[in-house]
């Protein structure tokens, strides 16, 4: 928790007792439905929440903005942004209900009135919104083809177009060479200088 803290000293006392609850919640949880790792559930807020928070070093949702979480599993990184931005509506979805179970009751139990929850394949879902979240899910240019009609275009009331954020790690080069001077990438290490994060970063696509 304290390396929360020491990358986002502003939060509320709200904020801070939601972030500090989601340890315990996810080591109750882990031990019944696998959504981490077992050698990763005492990294959870390096790996997992600050990972997921990463999102907030490019973009600072405003108040309304409409966010979908593409393959959240147990909720990454949709839930630690809900409570970052509790005035933005986070919508998490994955095809695996044991996960979303997961999700939903951690959203349930940190009180986040802003995060919904479904079962379901990204493909047939309808609704649209003004950003797509993920964290390395398939490759890009799948999940490029899973959100291009759910993104809402020409109405973005952030300081960035409505897109695509994803936070991916590795060699991106042959991934990322189909959208060429389309997308942006972004090393964490710039805003995390841990070890964990040498070698990730976030993807934003544009979909004006």
């Amino acid at each position: 928790m304290d390396i929360i803290l020491q990358y986002f000293p502003d939060l509320t006392s709200r904020q801070i007792g939601q972030f500090r609850q989601l340890y315990p919640l996810y080591n109750f949880w882990n031990k019944k439905v696998n959504v981490i790792s077992r050698q990763d559930i005492d990294f959870l807020y390096e790996h997992h929440i600050l990972h997921s928070l990463s999102i907030s070093s490019f973009i600072n949702f405003q108040p309304g903005t409409q966010v979908l979480d593409l393959g959240t599993g147990g909720g990454f990184p949709g839930i630690p942004l809900a409570i970052l931005f509790p005035e933005t509506q986070f919508h998490l979805i994955d095809s695996i209900e044991k996960k979303v179970r997961v999700a939903a009751e951690v959203a349930k139990a940190v009180g986040l009135n802003n995060v919904s929850t479904e079962v379901g394949r990204v493909e047939l879902h309808k609704m649209k919104y003004d950003f797509v979240v993920t964290r390395a899910v398939a490759d890009l240019m799948i999940i490029y083809g899973w959100i291009i009609n759910l993104i809402k275009r020409g109405s973005s009331f952030n300081d960035v177009p409505n897109g695509l954020l994803c936070l991916k790690g590795g060699n991106l080069e042959m991934e990322t060479a189909p959208f060429k001077e389309m997308i942006y990438k972004f090393h964490i290490r710039d805003y995390f200088p841990e070890n964990w994060f040498q070698e990730k970063y976030l993807l934003y696509l544009p979909m004006e």
